[in-house]
């Protein structure tokens, strides 16, 4: 029986092209181009999770913070 190992491929998230998996120093990315065109993404904040606002909610944290703030001077 011969050992016929299939390669792994992927679609690069940043481009879509088809690269390796195994062997590949830049994976999930086809390049190192790719794998600093993402990063410089998430410096720029380009990617976000979306949150729900509840002012309400953020108001009453404010509060409770100040009241436990300790004056140094």
């Amino acid at each position: 029986m011969a050992n016929t190992k299939k390669e792994l491929l992927v679609k690069c998230p940043r481009c879509g092209v088809a690269t390796r998996w195994e062997g590949n120093a830049d994976r999930p990315f086809c390049s190192l181009r790719c794998r600093q065109i993402d990063l410089g993404a998430w410096a720029d904040e380009e990617y976000r999770v979306p949150v729900e606002n509840n002012h309400s909610q953020d108001e009453s944290d404010t509060s409770k913070i100040s009241e436990k703030t300790t004056d140094w001077s």
